[in-house]
């Protein structure tokens, strides 16, 4: 946590101050610190020791003080109750004698010194004040919070370009226009041509969306505002809209430019679905960025980039032709996206003679460009730990387990009984995936408790990118599924707890196949699933079934039907292979964790 620095001004200020009215209070309040009375006072007229006397008479007369100086050079204070009388004594033993006028209050400590203090008091707690907000938001001015907080970039020497974007060829070509229009606008406005005013990136987590809005921006060298959907949103009423504005203005300063807004599902979230309706501070912001995008005002030569992963929720005014023109589909890399991906991860990466990019690519079916990199990282990571400095496809295969698994506890004491019990367990879905046509090859079988909480893994090795799942297959993941229990009867003539996230897995796939796909021959090509659909607050509080509960007991029925028939052939399949079970679960038995060229040899 970094130090607040120590503002030694203010307490310098602070501390002058309370001198100064110090000062002031010892002036209006100094008297002489010797004690002196009215009988020592007579006694030293008597005595012929007083010199002089001077009277100051008190606005409330007759009261007043003597100034009493002696002949010896000292001299004292008598305050007196009747001033006349003590005049009349002096004159009587022939003192001299001076009577000053009554004082009177000077204009400046009247009227200047009350309110000099205030002034002062007031400027002391401002300047405290101010430094202190400043200090809590990292230097920025108090109360400055109608102020966007957009990043401006303006190109340098590390900006991003389409060369360090990899695996996404057709999204670069779509939105190398864009580019193009930047560097040259005049010649799409000589032939009326109107740019897209907003270009919608959506996809699922770490495809690259962020980094494709950086190269657009790198491309074309123009400035780059990025900022994050909630960084509209504040507790206080009307920030957000606020600093939309302040957004825009400042882009249309540094036009042509490029305004990124990362994560805009915070902030553009389909209206009238809150408690707060038409007045929440969310929906308020919103109006304001409709109005930016496509309003009264032109903002030309300002094109704005918006990320997500949630397009369903978003509201159907800013997804309209003249605010986001175009909506850019990025989704996972195909094999060939996955090994240009891997090669620009792997530049400042040593690497092994055994390290197959290729051969990575072609086994990481479904990964991202973010888990890519991730695989990488840790490999390097284990490689660093074994005080290496290449990486090895051994440590690939092993970041590849903990990716997929997680972390391996071989520390965790297991009695034998439920190695035995695993080991079986996970033989059952090892045999299935081999015998099944539809399904992958098994990569490694384990029986290692790992960090997600499995007693142990069985990992199937990817062989293509799929764009749908067919009837066969989809019943094959079911029976894949129910695999480890039916072992686990089977050997056993009992079950366990184990199965109990396969059974989920295999009801879910059933119930979409019934309710979502139309693969069921009883309740017919009609959709019944209902959990795409958002509830919001506000919005559906009443939210009823779209069917009856007939249809409801109906679908239940035939998702019970597809579970318990795919159970009985996995059955079936499995006492077919029993001796393939002995020996697989022996295998896992004696080295706790068997390769798919160790496993395929069982057969």
């Amino acid at each position: 946590m970094k130090k607040k620095p120590f503002n030694g001004g203010i307490i310098l200020i602070f501390v002058i101050f309370l001198l100064l009215l110090a000062c002031i209070y010892l002036e209006m309040t100094k008297s002489n610190s010797r004690a002196y009375t009215r009988v020592q006072f007579l006694a030293d007229i008597a005595a012929g020791n007083v010199l002089q006397v001077e009277i100051d008479p008190n606005e409330q007369t007759p009261t007043g003080r003597l100034n009493i100086y002696f002949k010896d050079g000292n001299s004292t204070i008598l305050y007196v109750a009747d001033v006349g009388e003590m005049e009349d004594l002096l004159d009587e033993n022939q003192i001299p004698v001076l009577m000053n006028n009554i004082p009177q209050d000077s204009w400046f400590k009247s009227y200047m010194l009350p309110i000099l203090l205030v002034v002062i008091v007031f400027v002391l707690f401002m300047v405290f004040l101010n430094s202190q907000m400043a200090a809590a938001s990292g230097g920025n001015k108090a109360m400055n919070f109608g102020k966007n907080r957009a990043r401006l970039e303006v190109g340098g020497p590390k900006k991003a370009t389409f060369a360090d974007v990899a695996g996404l060829k057709e999204e670069k070509e779509e939105l190398a226009e864009i580019v193009e229009f930047l560097r040259e606008p005049g010649k799409f406005i000589k032939v009326g041509a109107r740019i897209p005013k907003g270009v919608l990136l959506e996809g699922p987590p770490g495809t690259g969306k962020t980094l494709l809005a950086k190269a657009i921006a790198g491309e074309a060298d123009v400035p780059f505002f990025s900022i994050s959907g909630s960084d509209f949103v504040e507790m206080f009423v009307g920030v957000g809209a606020s600093r939309v504005r302040d957004l825009f203005e400042d882009a249309k300063k540094n036009n042509p430019c490029i305004v990124f807004i990362d994560e805009i599902d915070a902030v553009a979230r389909r209206r009238g679905t809150g408690m707060g309706g038409g007045h929440d501070e969310r929906e308020q912001t919103l109006n304001q960025l409709l109005v930016e995008m496509d309003g009264f005002k032109e903002n030309e030569g300002i094109i704005v980039l918006a990320a997500t992963n949630r397009v369903d929720i978003l509201d159907p005014a800013i997804l309209r032709p003249g605010r986001f023109d175009r909506k850019i589909s990025i989704g996972v890399p195909d094999i060939g996206g996955r090994e240009e991906i891997l090669k620009v991860y792997a530049k400042n990466k040593p690497l092994a003679e055994d390290v197959n990019l290729e051969h990575i690519a072609q086994t990481t079916a479904g990964f991202t460009g973010a888990d890519l990199e991730n695989l990488l990282n840790e490999s390097a990571l284990i490689a660093a730990k074994s005080d290496r400095e290449y990486i090895c496809d051994e440590d690939v295969k092993k970041a590849f387990i903990k990716m997929g698994v997680g972390t391996e506890k071989k520390s965790r004491i297991v009695s034998e009984q439920e190695k035995r019990i695993t080991a079986y367990h996970e033989a059952g879905h090892a045999i299935l995936h081999h015998v099944l046509p539809d399904m992958e090859p098994v990569y490694t079988v384990s029986i290692i408790p790992t960090g997600l909480g499995a007693a142990g893994y069985t990992m199937p090795l990817p062989e293509k990118d799929e764009m749908f799942l067919t009837k066969g297959k989809m019943l094959h993941k079911i029976m894949v599924a129910l695999g480890g229990r039916i072992a686990e009867e089977l050997i056993f003539d009992d079950i366990t707890t184990g199965a109990s996230s396969d059974i989920r897995s295999a009801t879910r796939v059933a119930r979409k196949m019934v309710t979502r796909y139309g693969m069921s021959d009883n309740i017919g090509t009609i959709n019944y699933d209902e959990e795409g659909e958002d509830v919001f607050i506000g919005r559906d509080l009443a939210h009823t079934r779209s069917h009856s509960e007939m249809v409801a007991g109906k679908i239940d029925q035939e998702v019970k039907e597809i579970v318990d028939n795919c159970y009985q052939m996995a059955k079936k399949i499995i006492m077919e292979n029993e001796g393939i079970l002995h020996k697989c679960a022996d295998l896992l038995l004696e080295k706790e964790r068997i390769t798919m060229a160790e496993f395929e040899a069982l057969f």
